[in-house]
């Protein structure tokens, strides 16, 4: 595995892979899991070359987040990623992949602003920039993105439309914990009492759909069934729970097609998400 640490070196490395090779990107602020390794292997299974990124973004991070603590556990990382066979690793710097007094970013107008990006003003901004940007230097046909984080790629699909991208949005599944907990990088901040109170999460998408399986196609009621699971658990405070189009993030009122339903949670000070898609028969 070739590690590639500048934009320079990543453009030649590009430029010495052959023109007829499919090359496929797998984007990553590292603290690898199960849930990462699960896209490199589907990119290495579709794709005749894999690069990986690790790039901690800060564009993406609020003045009161975990920019700074965010887990780096680089080596390992790196041991994984060998192991699955990555062709390159891309890890550039912030300075590099943005220079100094840098004005330029990329934001969608009307979709940042849903969902995460309510809460998080500026994070949809961050993450479409730095995606457009890895776009450019690496140019990869295929990108695998995870849908743990379903607006995120509802917005990089419309940013691949609207700026022409050639490049093919491939979204792989969440993976799960046994015990049915999304896999994410912020899991290692939880306590062994908040790991089983994040549980909650899970529980109330599985009470809607449930709910759903059982006929209900209003999504003011799915909620409601959703919120009331969440409000059990003392150790949970909810940012949103919402029903959305997943392509738009538009709110729906009855599930007609293909639905989302989207949380995301405050446990101790860790924000984690989960969604599900609803589909009618």
């Amino acid at each position: 595995m070739r590690i590639c640490e500048s934009v320079a070196e990543m453009r030649k490395a590009r430029v010495l892979m052959r023109q007829d090779r499919r090359v496929g990107l797998v984007p990553t602020m590292g603290a690898l899991h199960e849930g990462h390794l699960s896209l490199v292997r589907a990119a290495r299974a579709q794709c005749d070359s894999v690069v990986v990124s690790i790039f901690v973004n800060p564009l993406q991070f609020g003045p009161s987040e975990d920019l700074a603590k965010y887990p780096r556990p680089f080596e390992r990382d790196r041991e994984l990623l060998e192991r699955e066979k990555v062709d390159i690793l891309f890890t550039p710097s912030v300075d590099d992949m943005y220079p100094k007094n840098a004005v330029t970013y990329v934001t969608l107008e009307g979709m940042s602003e849903k969902l995460c990006g309510r809460s998080r003003p500026g994070h949809f901004r961050g993450v479409t920039t730095v995606v457009a940007k890895l776009f450019h230097i690496i140019e990869p046909e295929l990108a695998f993105f995870g849908q743990k984080d379903a607006a995120q790629c509802a917005i990089i699909r419309r940013m691949v439309r609207d700026l022409n991208f050639p490049v093919e949005i491939v979204v792989g599944p969440i993976v799960r914990e046994p015990d049915g907990l999304a896999m994410s990088s912020r899991n290692a901040y939880l306590s062994p009492q908040e790991r089983k109170s994040a549980l909650v999460l899970y529980r109330a998408l599985g009470e809607v759909q449930k709910r759903f399986d059982q006929g209900e196609r209003n999504t003011e009621r799915l909620v409601e069934t959703g919120k009331q699971v969440l409000s059990q658990e003392p150790g949970a405070r909810v940012d949103y729970l919402e029903t959305v189009d997943p392509d738009t993030l538009d709110p729906t009122s009855e599930i007609r097609s293909e639905t989302l339903v989207a949380v995301a949670a405050f446990v101790g000070g860790t924000r984690l998400l989960d969604n599900i898609l609803l589909s009618p028969k």
